[in-house]
This record gives C-alpha cells, structure tokens and sequence, in this order.
C-alpha cells in the first residue's frame, strides 16, 4: 500500500476501535462494564494465544513479571474506561481518558513547549468541566481519569514487555491475565446472561473492532510510515470518539464540551509533533478501549 494512504488506514483503525465502543455502550445494560471487559479481553486471548505460541515453539523467551504487570495494566485500564463508558459520552471519555499519555509525553518532553501543550490540555479539561447543559456524572470522570491514569501505565509496561518479548507474546500474556481476573467477576455480577448467544455475538463485535482490527491496521502501518506520523495520527482519538458518539449513539456535545474536545486533541497533536522524530506517544499508546 502507498506510503501516503497509511494514515489514512490509521484513522480507520482508531474509527474501528471507537465503533467498538460504542457496540460496548449497547452491551453494557445487558451485562454491565465487567462483563464487556471479560468478554473482549478473553476472545482477544483466543485470537492471540495461537498467534503467540507459534513464536514461543521457535525457542522465544517468556517474561512472566513484565507478562503479568502488562496484563494488569490492560485490565485496569478497560474496567476504568467502561465504568466510565457507562456514565459518560463517549467523546468526553476518551478525550479525559487521552489525558493520561498526554501527561506522559509532557512530562518526558523536558520542554518549555511541553508546558504550553499542558495548558491547553488543562483549558481544555476547563472547558468539560464547564459544559453548563451537558452535565458530567463526578463518578464517571474519576473513572475516566483512573483509565487515563492506567493508560499512562498500560504504555509503560507494554514497551517492557515488548522488550522482553518479541511478537504477540506479550500481549497475548497480557489479554490472558485480564481474561483470568476479570471473568471470574463478571461471572458473579451477570451470571448466565454473560453466555447469551446475542451477548457473545455483540463481546465478539467489541474485540474485533476494538482490538483485533486496530492492532492489525497499526502492525501494517508502522512498517511503512514514520513513529512520529503514526503518533500524531493517534493523538486525534478523542475528535475521532467524539464524532463516533454522535453519529453512532446520537451523543450531541455543548458547544463548551466540543471546544475542550478541540484543545486537549490539539496539545495532543501539538506535544507529538514538537518531538520531532522522538515521539513520546509511540505506537504502544494505542488505547485498548
């Protein structure tokens, strides 16, 4: 594929993963956040187990520590999104959400333009928090910030693992750990419900938007463009979820809350694009939503 298309196919992985979200939003009466996330991380685990095994049969090496630190962060990250998800537009939950890896390239920007990035975030998050007509659940955005928080720490703790494992493995670790802690909660929360054909069918639809098809896209993209382009590409999620949630679910955002939609994908953009070939926001900061 041209070079210059790249991108492009980038968006359409990041509109994959918000339309996954918002089937997740459709879900979640049906079995609640815990149930959503037990259902994607474990067919994301039956995708990516065999995928990783076939690595580990030619002698590769496990890490379980770095393993299992992942698969915590992703779990967490999930609940926390979801819950959100549960309370929240979907635009304003990523955009708090994206706030996370944010904070982590302006804080390993070292820079003064890093600071100026931050103020813009932080006039954006100004700006949700003053939405007047659109009023934001206080729970749903300490759960939003909580999922920004294990972002920050899911992009960590993927590039160790990717450094200590080559392949899928790390992530077919991590979706397994989430799988094993989150199941046995949504098990005692739904029940039965949980093995509905019609919610399996829709858990399905969620890992394969949210996970399977994103994932593919950015192993495709990142052979053929540059990190700092593919950074900057993703910095544009919470636009990207805002739009989603509107034309999917019918979530129309106050002019205040699209204007801080605005900012904070802006300083997003803005703290990529000033590292110049040294993004802070590499491909690990694809959320997992």
């Amino acid at each position: 594929m041209n070079a210059y298309a790249m991108p492009l196919l980038v968006l359409l992985g990041l509109a994959c993963q918000e339309a996954g979200a918002a089937v997740a939003v459709h879900l979640i009466p049906e079995v609640g956040p815990w149930g959503v996330v037990a259902l994607r991380l474990a067919f994301s685990a039956l995708v990516l187990v065999p995928l990783a095994w076939r690595t580990v049969r030619r002698g590769a090496r496990l890490s379980w520590p770095a393993g299992l630190l992942f698969g915590g962060a992703l779990a967490a990250m999930n609940v926390f999104f979801y819950l959100a998800l549960e309370r929240l537009p979907l635009g304003v939950t990523v955009t708090i959400e994206f706030l996370g890896p944010l904070v982590l390239s302006v804080v390993a920007s070292r820079s003064w333009r890093g600071v100026l990035w931050a103020v813009l975030a932080g006039s954006g998050v100004a700006l949700l928090g003053g939405g007047g007509a659109l009023h934001l659940d206080p729970l749903g955005v300490l759960f939003a910030v909580g999922a920004g928080v294990m972002w920050a720490a899911y992009i960590l703790t993927s590039r160790a693992a990717g450094a200590a494992m080559p392949g899928v493995i790390g992530l077919a670790i991590a979706a397994c750990v989430g799988a094993v802690v989150t199941l046995p909660v949504a098990v005692a929360v739904v029940g039965s419900a949980l093995l509905s054909p019609s919610v399996l069918l829709l858990g399905l639809a969620v890992a394969v938007l949210s996970s399977a098809i994103p994932y593919g896209i950015e192993l495709a993209a990142l052979r053929r463009m540059r990190a700092e382009v593919f950074a900057i590409v993703l910095a544009l999620a919470p636009a990207i979820a805002a739009v989603a949630g509107l034309v999917l679910l019918g979530q129309s955002l106050t002019w205040a809350i699209g204007g801080g939609i605005v900012l904070v994908t802006a300083a997003g953009v803005g703290a990529v694009a000033s590292q110049g070939r040294r993004p802070v926001l590499p491909a690990e900061a694809l959320p997992a939503e």
